[in-house]
């Protein structure tokens, strides 16, 4: 599996005026700790351009990718590649900021490309991609659209997952205050 990480004091700023820096750095923190391990019992490597994302990873047994200046796209694509050098046939690409995630380690196999779109159903939350198709990461505004559109111009079978624990993401101030909700165990 494969996590992408920013380093965690630029992370989530458009929470900048929900939390304090320090807040926010801990969320990005728990949050990205709680992805690695919803990974069990995946092999996990961090594509990051961060020392201290770096030391977060190999502390929480996860290999590192060194990405530094590719932006999120091409830190995704190098570390698709490279778990591909080392035997990978399929990679799953997760972001860090699923604090309900679960399970992701032991995900159905699909002969395709499997992704899991957010809630809004405009971004990609996971994907796994063969590494022998080439796939060309569309991450950023409606990647969901454009992931689409990428298998159907590679001709690549698709497989769209929709399950609540992998959609939810936390990434304006409406997402947090319905973490904290969820958290409180309300509906």
């Amino acid at each position: 599996m494969l996590v992408p990480i920013k380093a965690f004091g630029a992370a989530k700023r458009r929470l900048e005026h929900v939390l304090d820096d320090a807040e926010r750095t801990a969320l990005v923190r728990r949050m990205a700790a709680h992805v690695l391990g919803a990974a069990h019992p995946l092999p996990v490597c961090v594509a990051c351009d961060d020392h201290d994302v770096a030391d977060f990873a190999e502390a929480h047994g996860a290999l590192v990718c060194w990405t530094p200046g590719l932006g999120l796209n091409g830190a995704v694509e190098a570390g698709v590649a490279s778990l591909a050098d080392r035997g990978a046939a399929y990679v799953t690409v997760v972001h860090g900021d699923l604090p309900t995630a679960s399970g992701i380690g032991a995900l159905e196999h699909f002969d395709g490309v499997t992704i899991a779109p957010d809630r809004r159903h405009t971004g990609t939350n996971l994907l796994r991609v063969p590494t022998v198709c080439g796939f060309t990461m569309r991450f950023g505004r409606d990647s969901l659209r454009a992931h689409l559109a990428e298998c159907e111009r590679r001709s690549v079978a698709t497989w769209v997952l929709d399950r609540d624990d992998l959609a939810f993401d936390v990434d304006e101030p409406e997402d947090l205050a319905s973490l904290g909700e969820r958290n409180r165990g309300t509906p």
